[in-house]
């Protein structure tokens, strides 16, 4: 199963775009207190569209507490990483791949990182920014195991107008 892991986060458009990809790709999202927002929030609404209501998640009181209740491979999105998303295997189905990525303003803590330095993963950018947007790169991310796995059962072509709709005339 792959999951997604918010530690802290702040801005609730981001969250609501993960959610959205969350849903789009059966990954399931654990959110780790506090929120920078309230989950009711319209921002969130907006952005996750209405597939709110088809989102697997769970919401942790501290870090500890996810720690505590979820086991697999956790992996570290961080700009301090020193290896790029595509140097690691994601491609056994069997195994809970936890992609955990920080709060915007500060990411996540030095004192977590340390006990996972294998596991710390940088998305390679230019020296012009300092990282991503949050939702890129949960997005990135849940593709690059989705890509490693054949993506699983998704769809491959569009279920609403048909898969030969650009044929049409």
């Amino acid at each position: 199963m792959i999951n997604i892991v918010l530690y802290e986060p702040e801005i609730p458009g981001n969250t609501g775009n993960i959610m959205r990809t969350c849903v789009a790709t059966n990954t399931k999202l654990h959110l780790i207190e506090p929120l920078g927002f309230l989950l009711n929030d319209k921002t969130i609404k907006r952005s996750g569209v209405n597939y709110i209501d088809k989102l697997d998640y769970t919401i942790y009181e501290d870090f500890t507490d996810f720690l505590n209740k979820n086991k697999g491979e956790y992996y570290f999105f961080t700009r301090y990483g020193k290896k790029p998303h595509t140097e690691f295997d994601f491609s056994n189905k069997e195994k809970n791949i936890y992609l955990i990525f920080g709060k915007e303003s500060t990411g996540i803590p030095k004192e977590i990182l340390k006990n996972y330095l294998d596991r710390c993963i940088r998305i390679p950018t230019t020296s012009s920014v300092r990282a991503l947007n949050l939702s890129n790169c949960a997005a990135i991310a849940v593709y690059e195991v989705l890509r490693q796995q054949n993506y699983n059962d998704l769809l491959r072509t569009e279920p609403h107008k048909g898969e030969d709709w650009l044929l049409e005339e």
